[in-house]
């Protein structure tokens, strides 16, 4: 094994610690005699052991050794995985280096471990070769990685040939790409230090444009400019503002659950982290994805200064924003920016001449979304109608005219009539269901 990787050209970038390095080393060592036993079968296990960890948090199942092999094929940059993701499989010299690496991989998916497993009378590899997975809760894993790597571990285990892998695998890189946004549809972004990291969100609520009721305008609205991003044509940034618990949110994320295989992406960002959007644009801007940056509950106190930083990103700094990216943002303010009765008087108020200026400035930044949608309350009538409606979805079965009064005196303990209202009531319904 440790002969095979050495002969990796693109993919030999590997971390020092990656798994299939470390088990090349302990293979190596048993074959040439130079570690007891023991210290060989405690080496193995703690490998074995980072396999587990990792199909455990990524669903794998059946061979996990595969499912390992295929994780490592599509989570490595290298000019190859980079080019295929931008122009797909195209006539090159560098193929002739890409089938020599996967010639590789394609004699570590079949390799025999049986000759070390008699030797060290151990079954670990003969185990999670054919592994039977405990049943898990979807959200205790990214059900993304698990659906990609599993099919394509499926397509690669039929593989006999190189030729038949690089199509397969060319044919991947090509609809989703590499790495972490091949694999994942959300994100958040940490600092550490100079390092910019992109987290992927995992336990994503499923939820499509046609479980959100009414608003239809809203939503038509929403996908037409959406699409059209999708399709490389002119689209505008998107403000939705109005009231709390309209569904504004949910709206976006619905978007990355329908639009996913289509190459649309969402990076969450908060308002503290916008002087890292620069970098967070630099690091996406040669992707062949769709990227919406998503900003919930934007809004600013009247002494906070970063949406003037958020203006310039948006539109009108030295750097253009790529045309691969577009900002999307939720606000129960239509201005965003609070403002006072001194900021509509044209006269010297704290040391400011002209304070219609200030006001203008506070209100230039709504005018650089060039979409933006309203999601107003739903009227008495409306909220019934989805109470209604998510009552039947959920399967409640009561009577209308109970329901209703119920619901009716929810809404005036809770806030008032809006979807999360009428959602947070069919919720205390299925719960009072499971105790009755």
């Amino acid at each position: 094994m440790y002969r095979e990787i050495s002969h990796l050209l693109l993919f030999s970038d590997l971390a020092e610690d990656e798994i299939l390095l470390r088990l090349a080393e302990i293979i190596r060592d048993w074959e040439q005699g130079q570690c007891e036993r023991d210290a060989l079968i405690r080496r193995i296990y703690a490998q074995i052991k980072r396999i587990l960890d990792l199909s455990t948090a990524c669903g794998f199942d059946e061979n996990l050794w595969q499912c390992y092999l295929t994780w490592l094929l599509m989570t490595n940059p290298n000019s190859f995985t980079l080019t295929c993701e931008r122009v797909g499989s195209s006539e090159g010299s560098v193929n002739h280096f890409a089938k020599g690496d996967f010639a590789v991989f394609l004699r570590l998916f079949h390799y025999d471990f049986a000759p070390l497993e008699r030797d060290l009378g151990i079954d670990c590899f003969s185990t999670i070769c054919s592994y039977r997975a405990i049943p898990k809760r979807a959200r205790t894993y990214n059900h993304d990685v698990s659906r990609q790597v599993r099919t394509l571990r499926a397509a690669l285990a039929q593989t006999e040939d190189v030729e038949t892998m690089f199509v397969l695998l060319t044919a991947y890189y090509r609809q989703y790409g590499f790495g972490q946004f091949a694999m994942n549809r959300a994100f958040r972004i940490q600092r550490s230090g100079e390092e910019l990291k992109f987290l992927p969100i995992s336990n994503i609520d499923q939820v499509v444009l046609d479980d959100l009721l009414g608003y239809e305008s809203q939503k038509a609205e929403l996908r037409r400019n959406t699409e059209a991003f999708l399709d490389g044509k002119p689209a505008n940034n998107v403000l939705l503002y109005g009231d709390a618990g309209t569904g504004k949110s949910t709206s976006v994320k619905a978007l990355i659950n329908e639009y996913y295989d289509r190459g649309l992406r969402m990076i969450e960002i908060y308002k503290h982290q916008f002087g890292d959007l620069s970098a967070v644009l630099s690091r996406i801007k040669n992707r062949n994805y769709r990227f919406l940056i998503f900003i919930d509950d934007l809004s600013f106190e009247e002494n906070e200064v970063e949406y003037k930083f958020l203006k310039a990103v948006i539109e009108g700094g030295v750097e253009t924003r790529p045309d691969n990216v577009l900002i999307y943002a939720t606000s129960n303010r239509r201005h965003l920016i609070r403002e006072t009765w001194n900021d509509r008087q044209d006269m010297e108020h704290h040391g400011d001449i002209h304070r219609s200026d200030t006001m203008e400035e506070k209100l230039s930044l709504a005018s650089r979304f060039g979409v933006s949608i309203n999601y107003s309350a739903p009227t008495p009538k409306e909220y019934q109608a989805i109470v209604r409606a998510l009552a039947r979805r959920q399967g409640i079965d009561m009577d209308e005219k109970e329901l209703l009064a119920l619901a009716n005196t929810w809404e005036v303990r809770h806030g008032g009539f809006s979807g999360r209202a009428a959602q947070q009531f069919v919720h205390y319904l299925q719960g009072r269901q499971g105790q009755e």
